[in-house]
């Protein structure tokens, strides 16, 4: 189905990374700009900060403070009216996690590649549980002068920046990252596979090692087409809602791997959800490739994060 949508901002650098406020805005990155930005309800925008390099997931940390994946930097490419990254870029430096104060705009490394024997290469999604630590995913780099594509993981990190650990890996260039209502679930979406995975929470940044065909990761959903998948968001019903690249718009997935919708877009680079108001079934897309944010009601509430 194509939903009704309402534009609240165009005019971005292939935005990403939406975080609703109790206001009413939303803060989101703009990736191929090196900022954060604000967009309030009336469309109005305000740079929050300038990070350098390619911001990328955004989330509220328990400080109240914006925690970044900065994926170090895209080379870009523009055609039809769509932008879209193509490979890593010249000035490329170096993948991290940032903490930003949203009133000041200082921008803090948190963690960077080599801290705690880690290689961070292009962090690109991130999700808080409950115990005040968050996951991350570290989507990689494409490097065509080189011919070469990064091998990557999916990591646990704690606020306070004292502790970083790769948890799973090899992974297959995970993009989105998401945990279900119990918490108990930790789900991400591959991009170039199409494959939403899921793996079994032991304890706070613990997986199963031997839940999958293999190895921790759990094969769950994957679409029949020439199609990627990019950032996801969960449902309070526990249903995981993927951006889909390709087929333009957002597969919902239920928590048994069946296909529950898909709700259509206008954008070939659709890549994120979040949902606010006071209901929660206020939902914003970012509709990257052409710059725009959007607003639509949607048919279930999402899940409210934890901070």
């Amino acid at each position: 189905m194509m939903a009704e949508f309402e534009l609240v901002a165009d005019g971005l650098r292939f935005p990403e990374g939406p975080v609703v406020m109790p206001d009413g805005s939303v803060i989101l990155v703009e990736i191929a700009e090196g900022q954060i930005t604000r967009v309030r309800p009336d469309g109005s925008k305000s740079v929050v900060a300038k990070t350098g390099g390619g911001p990328n997931g955004l989330a509220l940390g328990p400080d109240g403070k914006l925690y970044c994946c900065n994926n170090g930097g895209f080379e870009y490419m523009e055609a039809n009216g769509f932008l879209a990254p193509h490979g890593i870029a010249q000035d490329y430096s170096g993948g991290r996690i940032e903490r930003i104060d949203i009133d000041t705009g200082a921008v803090e490394i948190l963690y960077k590649s080599g801290d705690f024997g880690c290689s961070l290469r292009g962090p690109n999604d991130i999700v808080f549980d409950a115990h005040g630590g968050f996951w991350f995913t570290d989507h990689g780099k494409i490097d065509y002068a080189k011919r070469s594509h990064d091998v990557v993981g999916i990591f646990y990190a704690k606020a306070d920046g004292s502790h970083l650990e790769e948890v799973i890996f090899p992974s297959n260039n995970p993009n989105g990252v998401g945990l279900s209502p119990d918490g108990k679930t930790l789900y991400a979406a591959e991009t170039y596979t199409c494959r939403l995975m899921k793996f079994n929470i032991t304890s706070p940044g613990k997986v199963a090692a031997d839940a999958g065909p293999g190895g921790p990761g759990i094969p769950l959903y994957r679409p029949a087409g020439y199609k990627f998948f990019d950032s996801l968001g969960i449902e309070a019903s526990g249903n995981i809602c993927v951006a889909t690249i390709g087929e333009c718009g957002i597969s919902v997935i239920s928590p048994d791997g069946e296909l529950v919708e898909f709700v259509a877009t206008d954008d070939i680079f659709t890549t994120n959800i979040a949902w606010g108001g006071d209901d929660m079934m206020d939902a914003y897309i970012c509709l990257s490739g052409s710059g725009r944010l959007v607003k639509t009601r949607w048919t279930r509430p999402g899940l409210k994060l934890q901070y």
